[in-house]
């Protein structure tokens, strides 16, 4: 897949979504048939304060990646953290989507996380 989700940089520690086990290719399900792409992850702690940003992350560089016609549902592992229902309902929500990309510091923090690494 193009839009290698797994370079995204961690908000919190100096590593990739890959090296922290947050993403790993068994979790990203492409179906070009049907336009539709799932990315599941788990975050580092249950209780992981960054799992919103991680996946907000997640879904602004599949959004920049792919052709609009696709569809991406970003989902946190069940079981991996104590507010998952919650996190996914915000993630899958255009509209919250939407006005947390309207937020300056948080685009900041997302494009910090998407700048290409060249270590």
């Amino acid at each position: 897949m193009a839009a290698r989700p797994r370079d995204i940089k961690d908000p919190e520690h100096p590593y990739s979504l890959e090296e922290l086990k947050v993403i790993t290719e068994d979790a990203i399900e492409v179906d070009d048939e049907h336009n539709y792409v799932r990315v599941t992850f788990t975050p580092t702690v249950e209780h992981c304060s960054m799992a919103t940003v991680i996946g907000l992350c997640l879904r602004v560089k599949l959004i920049r990646s792919l052709p609009s016609r696709y569809k991406v549902d970003i989902r946190v592992a069940p079981g991996t953290h104590a507010t998952e229902a919650a996190v996914n309902k915000q993630l899958n929500d255009k509209e919250r989507v939407a006005a947390a990309l309207e937020n300056p510091n948080l685009v900041d923090m997302v494009d910090e996380c998407l700048a290409p690494s060249y270590d």
